[in-house]
């Protein structure tokens, strides 16, 4: 599959996670970063979306430490949270 299909495939993945709050964190994530994203991060989102949204959150928020297999740089950037539209 190539990097196009790949994306489009994790985009959907990405918003449609079962709740509203997963959605907005982690498809929001996809959409701000995933345009300059090179093989090995894609990678890492493909791993992270096989993990269960309540601890992708936990990570994300800091209410737990993520493990060494997630923790990096990627969710360094997922943790800062300024990629969510927040409605006003």
């Amino acid at each position: 599959m190539d990097h196009a299909d790949r994306l489009k495939r994790l985009k959907f993945r990405a918003w449609h996670r079962g709740t509203k709050e997963a959605d907005l964190l982690i498809g929001g994530f996809f959409d701000r970063f995933s345009a300059d994203w090179s093989d090995a991060e894609t990678e890492w989102f493909e791993r992270l979306l096989e993990i269960d949204d309540v601890s992708i959150m936990a990570w994300a928020i800091g209410t737990e430490a993520p493990p060494a297999d997630v923790d990096g740089p990627m969710m360094q950037r997922m943790q800062q949270l300024d990629y969510i539209p927040i409605a006003k």
